[in-house]
This record gives C-alpha cells, structure tokens and sequence, in this order.
C-alpha cells in the first residue's frame, strides 16, 4: 500500500511537486502581508496523537520562520471528522489551516453522512509526513514476541482487544486488514484519538494498538508499550530491532499514516503558495528533519495538485480495504 516504496517513482514525483509549487509560485504573487497575524491549525484529534507528534514541530517551525504563530486548535471526535468539518466551514482567507490525516481519505467509506467532501471543500497544500503502523502492547497483559502474541490471540478467539483513534480510523482499518490477513479474531474498542488509546494501553486497560509510529514512537523507547511488528516489507531506521511484517509472515500487511496539509476552498492562490513555502522551508530544518527521523518518518513533499492526485488516490484505495474486510462503525 506504500507510496514511497519505490525510489525512483519517489524522486519523479518530487519533481512533479516542486514544478507544481515553481507554476503555483510563477502564477500568482504571495501577499507580503500574509501572515499580518496569528494562523490557527485545527488538528481533528485530542492532543497526544499522531497527528499532534507532526503538527506541533511543524507549528514551531512556522512560527519562527514567519514571525507569526500557529496556533493548534484540537478538535476532537468522530474519528477526525468533527475537526474537518470545522475547518471545512472556516474563512478560506489564510488564517485557518487544517491538518488532517490518512484518516480522512477513509471516512468517505466508512460514514453514511459527513459534513464536508475532503475533495470538495478543501485546497490540498502539502503531504508532510508518512510513517508505518506498529503493532505495540502493553507486556504487563501481553506477551513482548509476536511468536508467543500470535499463539495467544489464536487460542482464545474474541478474548482480546485493540483501542483505535476512532472508527473508520487509519487504526481500525489497521486493525481489520490484519484479523483479515492473520486469520484472528480480536475486538475493536475505539476512543476520540491516538491518545486517549495510547493512555489505557500504557495503564493495561486495551491489550494492543496498530499505530502510527509517530505517535507510539516516544511510548516505545521509554518502555512503556512494546512493538512487536512495523507494517511493510523493511524494518524501520529508528526502530531496527523491531521486526517487520513481510519477516513474520504477513507479506501484504503494508499500512502507512500519512499527515496533509488544507486550506477551505476559496483560499486566495498567494496565500497557498506562501503556506506551501513555509512548508518546505520548515521541512529543511535541522528541528524537522530529527524531529521526523525519531519518528520513523519522511517527508514525502508533496505539494498542490500532486498532493491532491495521491489524496483521490487514496480515498479509492481504503473504499477497498473497508469492503474486503468488511469494517463497520462500533
């Protein structure tokens, strides 16, 4: 499911990218006034979550490198969607932007009613960060291998639980795409973020979580949950001891988070061309670049339409998973 698997792929799609921001840049004049204040962030998740992990680093960068702040606004509840609809009514004048994630581009499938169009109503802007899933438990309730794990879940059906950042999540369907390819039965239990999970993980209350790295990332290196399996075909260069997917039998169990930038639609063309330029002047620091490194993650830079392209390309890829697996809101 990786977009950034091939590497040759990759670099031609980064070309694309900074062509598209050099013809965004060429066909409109950024306001120089712009930021004259304060710029809020929604972020659609309680703060603690992934998404926070890559919005707050990203906010400090901007606030410094364009001398006004970026305020993080959490908007928590239904899996993203209360956020994004938020963002979704805001002014389209520059002052509010929206971070949103993977999540988003399967909630389409997933709700019968939203309150916004993801393609519709929002100017993609940047693709940020891309992390894998991690497999991560609490060891206090679960085994620390996932030999002995597997054993476990299989021999008693049902008896186990994952927390997710909410239905129709990145986590859930992370989750169903792996009882579906492991042949297990375990239950969903889902929460209002990453974080509100994470913490009834830590303190033994849900026995696992298919997370994003960059949320678990911190929780895994002071011991407080254990990973016992990265998503993908290559173990991680942060994490190398933990094993990867491909390695433990499950070669198609391929998951990846990917954080975006939006604008409303209606936001003037010079204002999106400076937030694309803070954007890729924030990802050239030194700050961002151990900041997404710790977290296992890169920088796809992908900007304007080609953002927009791999959205789209997502929404139709996730509309898959959810009919094979056949997930369903709790």
């Amino acid at each position: 499911m990786s977009k950034f698997q091939n590497t040759s792929s990759r670099r031609h799609v980064l070309g694309m990218g900074v062509a598209a921001l050099a013809t965004l840049s060429l066909g409109a004049h950024a306001d120089p006034s712009w930021p004259s204040k304060p710029v809020t962030l929604i972020v659609p998740f309680p703060a603690g979550g992934g998404t926070d992990a890559f919005a707050r680093p990203f906010s400090a960068q901007f606030s410094k490198l364009s001398g006004k702040t970026l305020v993080i606004d959490n908007r928590g509840g239904a899996g993203g969607n209360l956020g994004a609809g938020i963002a979704a009514k805001a002014a389209p004048d520059g002052y509010t932007l929206f971070m949103g994630a993977v999540h988003h581009s399967i909630a389409p499938s997933m709700y019968p009613k939203l309150d916004y169009d993801l393609e519709r109503d929002f100017v993609p802007l940047a693709l940020v960060a891309s992390v894998p899933h991690v497999l991560v438990v609490n060891t206090k309730t679960m085994p620390g291998d996932f030999k002995s794990f597997m054993a476990l879940i299989r021999s008693k059906p049902g008896r186990f639980n994952y927390g997710s950042a909410g239905g129709g999540t990145s986590h859930h369907l992370a989750g169903e795409l792996f009882k579906l390819q492991s042949k297990t039965f375990i239950t969903h239990i889902p929460y209002r973020g990453s974080g509100p999970a994470l913490q009834d993980l830590i303190a033994g209350n849900v026995d696992m979580m298919f997370d994003g790295l960059g949320s678990s990332a911190q929780h895994i290196k002071g011991g407080r949950v254990k990973a016992l399996m990265v998503s993908g075909n290559k173990r991680n260069p942060a994490f190398p001891d933990v094993p990867c997917a491909a390695e433990l039998g499950l070669p198609d169990y391929n998951v990846n988070t990917w954080y975006g930038l939006w604008a409303p639609k209606g936001t003037p063309a010079d204002v999106q061309a400076r937030v694309i330029e803070e954007v890729r002047k924030a990802a050239a620091t030194d700050d961002i670049k151990t900041s997404w490194a710790n977290n296992g993650a890169e920088f796809p830079n992908l900007t304007g339409p080609q953002f927009g392209a791999f959205v789209s390309a997502e929404i139709k890829k996730w509309a898959a998973v959810v009919k094979a697996s056949g997930a369903k809101l709790d």
